[in-house]
Formats: structure tokens, C-alpha cells, sequence
């Protein structure tokens, strides 16, 4: 048989679909997501006590669904805690601003991905989970890092090189930990399977935990994601597979890389959820219900949170040659997550302009401290290089270096 012939038939085929129905959606093709970040409303008047909760709105397109129901468009929360989630947030942008000024004085060197513009899917996430969660993500981690556990001083340290960073110097941007956080992962994509094992893990211990695993846009094309949406639908894991959509991958749109684009409906059988992700109140909602989704029985679920970054993809890249500059400052203008949320403390009553602005000050100002803190520490010392590669106290007898003369011995057993 020719090519040709071949050729034609796959054409015809694929043009023909007969018989094939489409999987069911919730998403109509003439909707879109509501991608703003101040169009939710209070449903009641607001309490006098800050630790009093009240119910908001979210805005009627915040999420859409795939394989599922879509959570209800109300959520709980109080002033406190928007409070809370402002400071958080001007603080992890202030962080990220202040490793895009160190970079660019070379005190920063290799790599270097900043979340800056996506700081409420990290803020939001962490609002609605607790220590016993487990969170992975790729090389964009830095926030998450503060977040479960961390602290802006052991980033920047991390960043730098230096021995009071998080990995004590030696991981770089791309690879910094705490006990629920695990990484920091460099290699596209790589960190979903390990997702997947970490929530094998937990589902094997009986813990009603969920681990969340995450990964932007570009690494969704990733033959290593697909297996672990095949493995944890599989095992019935309990497993949220985050997409970051932020829009753009390494240089190129979305829309130029990815055939399939709602993100939230390539799990196949696995349920999906799209969320706002520019809303850090439908952040929080989306993400409670993704975990009481799987810690209940019922399976894995993909989470596509849309989101942008204002930045590059990484520092080398200026962010510019694939968008133009008027669609970044539009978003920064119009669509900005820390503007959004500033909106709703001012316009609600749950605080002053005043108060805000103190916030901010004093964001920079413990930013500003934790870098200064960060350049008084030194370099690692060249021997600390054989330390941290094994799990402290499973390290074998010896270790070979880069040439075969080259072994360190841990011990004379």
C-alpha cells in the first residue's frame, strides 16, 4: 500500500470522526473564564469583628468544569484573613523584585524564574491547605518555598550561593526544600511523577492528606505528565495535578505549542477544574475543594489555575520578542492580583488606606533586611560539596568525584 494511499485514508479519517462522541464538558464553547482579579462581592454586609466570617461571591465565571460540577461560586472567609493574604502577597512580590534587582547586579548568577504577577495562586493555595499537604512544583518555586516553611532570608541566601540558604547554597533557584515542600525541580515536567509517588505515599500511610503537583503551561506537552495522570487515575491516587497557566511557555504562546489548550480536560478520564487564577478568593475556594475531591475517595483531578507573569520565563529572557509591552502593562493595569485584592479590603470596609500602605512599607522593609542578611553570609566551603547528596545517615562508604583519584569517604565500614 502507498504512502499516499496512507496518506489520504489518515486524512479521511481524521476528518470523519464517526461515531465518536465528545467527552462530557461543562464548559460551552461560546463561554469564557472570568479572568479578572476584583469581581467578587460580599453576600452579606460585612461583621464588625475581623475574625468573624462572611460570605463573598465569586464572580459566576470563575471556574469551569470538565467530568465534573463546578464548586459553588461562594466561599467563607474573614477580614483577618484578607489581611493576612495582602501582606503575604505584597511581601512574596517585594521578594521576587528584590532577586530581579540582585541578578541584574550579578550577585544572582545561572538560573532564575520569578512568579511575579502569579503570586496569588501560591498565596491563594496555601490559605486552604495545611502543613500535612504536600506541594511540588518545577524551577518558578520561590514563594512556595517561603510558604511551607521557609523564610525570605533562606531564599535570597539560596539565590545567592551562599550557606544560610535553604539548601544551604548549593541547590541554586531551582532546587530548595522544606519537610512539605519538595522542590524546586529543574527539569521540565519532571516533578509530576514524583507528585504522583509522594501522593502513592500517602495513600499507602492512610493519611488524609493531598499533594499537589505542579507545572506551568509549557511542560503540560510532557509524555512524563500523561503517565502520571495514567498511574494515579490508575491507583485512584490522591493527587492534584496543578497546571500554572500563565500563557506563555519558554518563548512561545500557548496557543503555538499546545493543540489542546484548556489545560483542565487533558486528563482524559481524570475530572478538571479551570479556576481564575488571578482571583485569590477563587485561588483559596478552588483549591479547598480540589483537596476534599481527592482525600475523599474520589480520585485525582487536574486544576488548571490561569494566571500570568509579568517577567520572562527565566532572567536571560526579556519577555518582550513573543507579547508586545502594551499587553503586559495592560494586565499589569487591568488584571494585577495585588491590585484586585487591595480593591476588595478598600471597597468592603475591612481596612484604610493607611494600614495598607504601612503593610507595604514594612514589606520592603524585612525584604530589604533579608537581603542584607543574605550578602553577610559566605560562599559553602568546597568539602561541604560531598554533604547533602544522600539523606543524612544513609550515605554509602565512599563517593567518587569527578575523576576516578578523586573519593571522599564517609565512613571505614
Amino acid at each position: 500500500m502507498s504512502f499516499s494511499l496512507l496518506r489520504s485514508r489518515g486524512l479521511r479519517a481524521a476528518a470523519r470522526p464517526i461515531g465518536v462522541k465528545p467527552l462530557r464538558s461543562t464548559l460551552p464553547s461560546m463561554r469564557y473564564l472570568q479572568t479578572d482579579a476584583d469581581k467578587s462581592s460580599p453576600a452579606e454586609e460585612l461583621p464588625e469583628a475581623g475574625d468573624k466570617p462572611f460570605t463573598v461571591a465569586l464572580h459566576g465565571e470563575s471556574f469551569h468544569s470538565y467530568r465534573c460540577d463546578a464548586p459553588s461560586n461562594e466561599i467563607s472567609i474573614t477580614k483577618d484573613e484578607l489581611v493576612k493574604m495582602y501582606t503575604t502577597m505584597v511581601q512574596m512580590r517585594r521578594m521576587e523584585q528584590a532577586a530581579d534587582a540582585l541578578y541584574k547586579q550579578k550577585m544572582i548568577r545561572g538560573f532564575c524564574h520569578l512568579a511575579i504577577g502569579q503570586e496569588a495562586v501560591s498565596v491563594g493555595m496555601e490559605h486552604a491547605i495545611d502543613g500535612d499537604d504536600r506541594v511540588i512544583t518545577s524551577y518558578r518555586c520561590h514563594t512556595f518555598a517561603v510558604l511551607r516553611g521557609g523564610t525570605v532570608k533562606g531564599v535570597i541566601a539560596e539565590l545567592m550561593g551562599r550557606v544560610d540558604g535553604m539548601s544551604y547554597g548549593k541547590g541554586g533557584s531551582m532546587h530548595i526544600f522544606t519537610p512539605s515542600f519538595f522542590g524546586g525541580n529543574g527539569i521540565v515536567g519532571a516533578q509530576v511523577p514524583v507528585g504522583a509517588g509522594i501522593a502513592l505515599a500517602q495513600k499507602y500511610l492512610k493519611k488524609k492528606t493531598a499533594t499537589f503537583a505542579l507545572y506551568g503551561d509549557g511542560a503540560s506537552n510532557q509524555g512524563q505528565v500523561f503517565e502520571s495522570y495514567n498511574m494515579a487515575k490508575l491507583w485512584n491516587l490522591p493527587c492534584v495535578f496543578v497546571c500554572e497557566n500563565n500563557k506563555y511557555g519558554m518563548g512561545t504562546s500557548a496557543e503555538r505549542s499546545s493543540q489542546n489548550t484548556d489545560f483542565f480536560t487533558r486528563g482524559d478520564k481524570i475530572p478538571g477544574l479551570q479556576v481564575n487564577g488571578m482571583d485569590i478568593l477563587a485561588v483559596k475556594k478552588a483549591t479547598a475543594w480540589a483537596k476534599e475531591w481527592v482525600t475523599s475517595g474520589k480520585g485525582p483531578l487536574v486544576v488548571e489555575f490561569v494566571t500570568y507573569r509579568y517577567g520572562g520565563h527565566s532572567m536571560s529572557d526579556p519577555g518582550t520578542t513573543y507579547r508586545t509591552r502594551d499587553e503586559v502593562q495592560q494586565m499589569r493595569s487591568e488584571k494585577d492580583a495585588i491590585a484586585g485584592l487591595k480593591r476588595y479590603i478598600l471597597e468592603w470596609g475591612v481596612t484604610d488606606e493607611a494600614s495598607l500602605k504601612a503593610i507595604d512599607k514594612k514589606a520592603k522593609e524585612e525584604v530589604d533586611q533579608a537581603v542584607e542578611e543574605a550578602k553577610q553570609s559566605p560562599f559553602p566551603d568546597v568539602k561541604t560539596f560531598w554533604t547533602d547528596i544522600y539523606y543524612k545517615g544513609t550515605e554509602p562508604p565512599m563517593m567518587r568525584g569527578r575523576e576516578k583519584e578523586e573519593v571522599h569517604v564517609y565512613s571505614q565500614a
